[in-house]
């Protein structure tokens, strides 16, 4: 899955952006979704944001099949061929434009409360949504910008079906696009997290325009750790890849271990440590293994290995500038879950708090005995067999423990809403465990 949910894919965009820096910009977020992506654009140009308010044209007995947009300025598109298509009267057509024209007033109202539109003239125009499915509300958008007298029009979205430009062409004078993905059903498809973005949402994005940032990138180890960076993670004689993310005035910091035949990449993992982020916790994502290791399939299963690679990187992260004192959990995934058990038994760990999400606590063995750390176990409703093994794992556990069932969740959490639950769960479980354990974890 290309993306995590629309913060990611808007840093992803703005990287693919930055030769707009420094130029006379203003970047356009399509409400609501778009305004999320746009947010992480304008704040890598420094760039003011504001919103280019269109509404789709649906087809009256269908509408989510979309036969035009209309925008802001009386700007109007109509797909003839849909329209046609649909056998859709221009007495029909005229009904739905009054009606999407009252909304659309009113979102420009809502949105902007109270302040000015961002003068365009004369500027370059960057249009930003989620991503394009029939691309007539961006080719209205780009319309709107033009009508408004950008003086240059740039379209980017995270994700598009194929051939994609020749539905755009002449809207823009350049089109961006990272993942142009096949077979394209719905752009939802394409995010872990495609939770609908709320008008409230949209209002703080532009509020919070204006917030100041931060460049980071890898530093030396003796150097205060990056923000959010990718890093090598020292592993005894050998070097893991990382991802590294501290906020500022972190309460704690979560290592994950990922599960077989994943890696710091999994998207999975990713969207959870966004959420642990926003809650003030650092979080540590590191390959288990080396590529030469992973062409092993034995190595993947050997929880005694991966266990003894978790308590270096967990070693190797409690030396590092700005990490000293704060106490650390584990969060593991699958056969992640039982290296993540397996290392929270060594004494040497000292693991403030353990979350397993549709983990395999059995393949710790005998090691759950030995388990101090306050330990929750995340399951999926329908995921019956991994819940019956940790059923039985949970009685293994001697001190503090919990069983949390996602209902409706299968194994990978795919199900809309089951990954943002179980990551809340996480969250709450180590932002109670881990501040609990502070003031011990200070004094060390």
């Amino acid at each position: 899955m290309p993306f995590l949910d629309r913060v990611d894919a808007g840093r992803r965009l703005a990287g693919q952006l930055r030769h707009l820096r420094g130029q006379d910009v203003v970047v356009l977020g399509l409400p609501r979704g778009g305004v999320p992506v746009a947010l992480q654009v304008a704040l890598e140009l420094d760039a003011p944001l504001d919103v280019i308010v269109v509404r789709k044209l649906g087809v009256p007995f269908q509408s989510e099949l979309g036969m035009g947009a209309i925008g802001e300025d009386g700007v109007r598109i109509i797909n003839e061929d849909v329209v046609r298509i649909a056998g859709v009267s221009a007495h029909e057509l005229d009904q739905v434009e009054q009606r999407e024209r009252v909304e659309l007033e009113r979102r420009a109202r809502r949105f902007r409360t109270g302040r000015p539109r961002v003068a365009l003239a004369g500027r370059t125009a960057v249009v930003v949504d989620d991503g394009i499915a029939t691309g007539s509300t961006a080719r209205a958008a780009c319309e709107v910008a033009r009508a408004q007298g950008a003086a240059r029009v740039v379209l980017a979205v995270p994700v598009a079906p194929p051939g994609w430009t020749e539905r755009i062409k002449g809207a823009a004078d350049e089109l961006i696009c990272l993942e142009t993905p096949a077979p394209f059903y719905a752009i939802g498809q394409f995010y872990a997290d495609f939770s609908q973005t709320s008008d409230q949402e949209v209002t703080a994005c532009l509020k919070g325009a204006g917030a100041p940032t931060v460049a980071v990138s890898p530093t030396a180890a003796d150097d205060p750790p990056p923000l959010d960076a990718e890093v090598e993670v020292r592993a005894g004689r050998l070097t893991l890849g990382g991802h590294l993310t501290l906020p500022e005035a972190a309460s704690g910091m979560v290592v994950f271990a990922h599960g077989s035949g994943s890696s710091r990449h999994s998207p999975r993992n990713r969207y959870v440590a966004a959420v642990l982020n926003q809650a003030g916790l650092g979080t540590l994502l590191f390959d288990l293994l080396t590529e030469f290791e992973e062409v092993d399939r034995a190595n993947v299963f050997d929880v005694e290995l991966l266990a003894g690679r978790l308590l270096q990187a967990t070693d190797w992260l409690r030396r590092q500038a700005g990490v000293e004192g704060l106490p650390v959990g584990y969060f593991g995934a699958s056969t992640g879950a039982a290296a993540a058990l397996w290392a929270a038994s060594e004494p040497v760990a000292e693991v403030a708090a353990v979350v397993s999400r549709g983990g395999r606590p059995d393949l710790a063995g005998r090691r759950l005995g030995a388990v101090r750390a306050p330990t929750l176990l995340i399951v999926g409703g329908l995921d019956h067999l991994v819940l019956a093994l940790n059923r039985a794992a949970l009685a293994q556990l001697p001190g503090e423990r919990r069983l949390a069932v996602v209902p409706g969740a299968t194994h990978l959490f795919e199900e809309p809403g089951t990954l943002r639950a179980a990551a809340e769960l996480a969250r709450d479980w180590f932002r109670t465990h881990l501040a609990s354990s502070a003031p011990r974890a200070a004094l060390r």
